[in-house]
């Protein structure tokens, strides 16, 4: 029958190309819900400083021309940035972007009649200085997972890196400047495709000399652990088995796996089952003995142990807390078209 061939062909391709690795990445992403909510620039001319209020988002800024300053709180030293450079705040720090570091700041939102949605703000005259940036958030409540392994600043230097994350800038101005249907969800991917190409530069960088999950991606032996734990986390994994597939011996896998991550194999195991029993809690109508069994506990007591251990409460008293916020700020917010906007403005 033709309904029997196509459905062989999806099994053939599709449901088999999904099927070739997971992908630990896009595993942590997807569970945050990244969002792109502004882009947009500013064109300085003369002497000019702007003071940048923190915010939480995930800032990132691309210097077209000219030379800048940025003053971050929780850094040292101001930092030179350089025409054609990247610079990426993942903690949404406050900062202070200036032609030089003694010239006294103005309050950007003060200077903004209006939110600029891709457009560019002169000021002074413009022609000194050309920056633009853009501001993620994530709609998922665990960004502390992705922020505990990045730095204050990222400063990307390399030609070709900047290359591709100027086109995505421009395309996320070009797309909110001038909206066409789909625009929104147009919008958010290009927000994500940037995000992604951020972390993979800086996980490849092997100055950073980073600790963390995200940089045991860039090793191909770890990576295949890791890859593993993600595709099968019901799976009663032990060391020994990771190590296989890692291609190593028990006892060095399990001491490069530690320096390089931060915590033991069996640790990491437990708190990416942990985010996940927490994301379908929230997100989905499974009971918690399903959740339990699907995440490799035989009983829904072990589970909760585990659970409350990592996520410190019970699965049912996070999921009643979580519905009792959503209910609260549904109330209490007017209904809006439009995605709230981070605290912090954008360029």
């Amino acid at each position: 029958m033709a309904s029997d061939r196509i459905y062989a062909m999806e099994d053939a391709f599709i449901s088999r190309s999904s099927r070739i690795a997971d992908d630990p990445l896009s595993d942590v992403l997807s569970l945050l819900k990244p969002r792109g909510y502004q882009s947009g620039g500013i064109d300085a001319g003369g002497d000019w400083s702007f003071q940048f209020p923190g915010g939480g988002g995930f800032f990132c800024l691309a210097l077209v021309s000219g030379r800048c300053w940025l003053s971050i709180d929780g850094v040292d030293e101001p930092v030179l940035l350089q025409a054609g450079e990247f610079a990426v705040l993942p903690h949404g720090p406050a900062f202070r972007a200036a032609s030089d570091p003694a010239v006294p700041p103005v309050n950007l939102l003060s200077v903004m009649a209006e939110k600029l949605n891709g457009r560019i703000l002169t000021w002074q005259g413009g022609g000194a200085c050309l920056g633009l940036s853009a501001i993620f958030t994530f709609a998922g409540e665990h960004a502390n997972i992705l922020s505990e392994v990045l730095p204050t600043l990222i400063h990307i230097r390399n030609p070709e890196d900047r290359v591709a994350l100027h086109w995505y800038l421009e395309r996320m101005m070009a797309v909110i400047r001038d909206p066409q249907p789909g625009w929104v969800l147009q919008g958010e991917y290009l927000a994500q495709m940037m995000l992604i190409e951020v972390l993979r530069i800086h996980m490849t960088d092997k100055m950073t000399g980073g600790i963390g999950w995200l940089f045991a991606l860039a090793n191909k032996q770890l990576g295949a652990a890791i890859a593993a734990m993600h595709e099968r986390p019901g799976h009663r994994w032990t060391v020994q088995e990771l190590a296989e597939h890692a291609g190593m011996s028990r006892s060095a896998f399990a001491l490069r796996f530690k320096e390089q991550v931060g915590t033991s194999v069996m640790e990491y195991l437990i708190r990416w089952r942990m985010l996940l029993a927490a994301d379908r809690l929230v997100n989905s109508s499974d009971a918690v003995s399903s959740i339990a069994l699907s995440l490799g506990y035989e009983s829904e007591s072990a589970f909760g142990f585990a659970f409350k251990r990592e996520m410190g409460c019970s699965p049912r008293q996070y999921c009643r807390a979580r519905v009792s916020s959503t209910e609260t700020s549904s109330t209490s917010e007017p209904a809006s078209d439009t995605p709230p906007e981070p605290a912090q403005a954008a360029l």
